[in-house]
């Protein structure tokens, strides 16, 4: 009978997890928070997005060698819980499926933001209506039917990326007269002409982080889609490997572009940076183009991040660490029951947008920095852990080792750790940081209650997860 029961498929191939991983590198975080980032560090954010790369990379490349060599649905998961302990790992799903909830009601924000800029006298909550149940409808579909949607709408992202830095380049290069060239002159020396490269000073760039880090979330989705990789020993690491590029190509060069055609203190908050540069040049149809491919990025982020979720929690059930009900498949092979529970908690969104619309987007963007944070950091640990248990055989046999071992990781730890200082020192991030210092003492709460007790029945000891993966 356990033959005919639905199972996870699959269905994405090289081609999606490569755009899917392009994707990722794109979405709200960029197309909107980056104004905030902008604002809070000037020209030089662009320094702060080289750092914070960097320390994503190394992040990926510990992800990548667990994942290759273990490629499991619930992918840190269950690598948290069979390295580091099972409450660890249940602090981290949990963390993670938390994040995606906040990142999903941040992206909905932005969406309904977006729209008003063809529609100024719709309330916003309307649009994040609508979009909650269109996106749960889909995430009902089967994985291919994700992993091509993805694929088309990452296609359109890329494709308007480039086609940015391209015409900016050109403008900048061949002095092309825009529409309101006589207020605003497109010139590399917009950089350094309004205060310097760092005109709130090395404070200014490192209250950005807290910006920075949360646009990067959601590349840690690569990991996650090994599970449902058809070939996930060459699939992830061609991905993963892409992320140095991805990271100069659609953040720094991007963004040294935009700030270069437009003077970045008049980039304000108020819908996308991108399309009110545009607008403010007096591009109308670009602006217009622009609005559309950051409405599709918006879709493209909330949809992946009900998949991500969906999948953390299929994970965590068969392991023991959520309740049997997530576990659960559709007929397509989809943990149906997440994405409806996802769903319906982002009807708290439209509630949000409707009490709160002000500065409630890096309000989210700040929770959600601590809590990716915390994920990235339990990541890194977990292949320190996985490691120091492999005997020098077992090492020389990865097929996806981390560079610059160990120093690259230790780095990384140090300044993901720096990260929660970063929140906590700077008033505006505080309040995140008392968000998610609660959230993980209820989680602790709830699993020493409930789980710890329940495996001491069973007598599962607090380390024993690794053979309860579900390969």
């Amino acid at each position: 009978m356990n033959d005919k029961k639905p199972a996870m498929r699959r269905g994405l191939n090289a081609r999606h997890i490569r755009f899917m991983a392009l994707g990722s590198a794109i979405g709200t975080g960029l197309f909107y928070g980056s104004a905030s980032a902008i604002q809070l560090a000037g020209p030089s954010v662009l320094l702060a997005y080289l750092i914070g790369g960097a320390a994503i990379y190394m992040m990926m490349r510990a992800l990548g060698e667990m994942a290759v060599r273990n490629p499991v649905s619930g992918s840190f998961g269950q690598y948290t819980s069979q390295y580091l302990g099972r409450f660890p790992g249940f602090l981290t799903g949990w963390s993670y499926a938390f994040s995606m909830l906040v990142v999903c009601l941040a992206d909905v924000t932005a969406f309904g933001v977006y729209m008003g800029f063809w529609f100024p006298d719709t309330p916003a909550w309307i649009w994040v209506l609508g979009i909650v149940f269109f996106i749960g409808a889909l995430n009902l579909c089967s994985v291919k039917v994700f992993g091509e949607l993805e694929f088309w709408l990452s296609l359109l992202k890329v494709t308007a990326i480039i086609s940015m830095i391209v015409a900016g380049a050109a403008v900048l290069i061949f002095g092309i007269k825009l529409g309101n060239a006589a207020e605003h002159t497109a010139s590399i020396s917009n950089l350094w002409s309004y205060g310097g490269l760092f005109p709130n000073g090395l404070s200014g760039m490192i209250a950005s982080f807290s910006v920075v880090m949360f646009a990067f979330g959601g590349v840690e989705m690569i990991g996650i889609t090994a599970g449902e990789a058809k070939d996930p020993q060459r699939a992830i690491p061609r991905a993963i490997n892409s992320v140095p590029l991805r990271i100069l190509l659609f953040y720094v060069l991007t963004l040294l572009v935009l700030m270069s055609l437009y003077p970045w203190p008049k980039i304000g908050g108020e819908g996308s940076p991108f399309v009110q540069i545009f607008s403010g040049l007096g591009i109308s149809s670009a602006a217009t183009l622009l609005n559309i491919v950051v409405i599709s990025a918006a879709v493209s982020a909330i949809n992946s991040d009900i998949f991500s979720a969906g999948r953390m929690m299929y994970g965590m059930a068969n392991n023991g660490q959520a309740p049997a009900s997530f576990a659960r498949l559709s007929r397509f092979g989809v943990p149906w029951m997440t994405v409806l529970v996802m769903s319906a908690a982002l009807l708290l969104g439209v509630l949000l947008n409707y009490l709160a619309p002000k500065n409630l987007f890096l309000m989210l963007a700040a929770v959600v920095t601590f809590s990716i944070v915390w994920v990235w950091l339990m990541i890194l640990l977990s292949q320190v852990v996985m490691r120091s248990r492999m005997s020098p055989q077992d090492i020389a046999e990865l097929k996806f080792p981390v560079p610059f071992w160990p120093l690259g990781p230790a780095c990384a730890i140090v300044f993901m750790l720096f990260i929660f200082g970063v929140l906590a020192w700077f008033p505006d991030t505080r309040m995140a940081l008392y968000v998610g210092i609660a959230w993980l003492a209820l989680l602790s709460l709830g699993y020493w209650l409930c789980l710890a007790r329940h495996d001491k029945l069973l007598g599962i000891p607090p380390k024993a997860c690794a053979s309860r993966l579900q390969p």
